[in-house]
């Protein structure tokens, strides 16, 4: 299933993640991955969580970028959790609307028994009908 950390820019998204990736290490039955635009959270994270930078890899479109989601679960069959900061900057939908991209994710990490929790640079009020339930935190 796909969780939500929502708030605008400066709000403390990051944060969230950061907190909740490392509280749930402490815990985990499985791998946890945290995917990010680039390395400088690297030192924040726990050192058994597995930092990808996104920036590192020609992705060019939302439809790549689920690809590449899709290649990092199928790689780990022991993948717990995928965090995703700056969600709109790795899936490449800078000025585009993430509901479908959201959907896809939330259908594949259904399907594979992997949760997804994603920080998205939204106001709430803004935010689909569609991924309403999805949200986890709402700055």
């Amino acid at each position: 299933m796909v969780h939500l950390i929502i708030g605008l820019k400066g709000e403390g998204k990051t944060r969230e993640l950061l907190d909740k990736v490392n509280t749930e290490i402490k815990n985990a039955n499985g791998n946890i991955v945290y995917l990010d635009i680039n390395s400088k959270h690297m030192y924040e994270l726990n050192n058994k969580i597995r930092l990808i930078d996104v920036s590192r890899f020609p992705i060019k479109n939302s439809d790549e970028f689920v690809g590449f989601i899709s290649g990092i679960i199928s790689q780990d069959h022991d993948l717990q959790t995928v965090y995703l900061d700056a969600f709109r900057k790795c899936a490449r939908l800078e000025d585009a609307d993430v509901t479908e991209t959201v959907l896809r994710l939330d259908k594949i990490s259904t399907m594979f028994n992997v949760e997804i929790v994603i920080s998205l640079t939204e106001d709430i009020t803004q935010i689909s009908d569609e991924l309403k339930d999805k949200v986890l935190v709402a700055l």
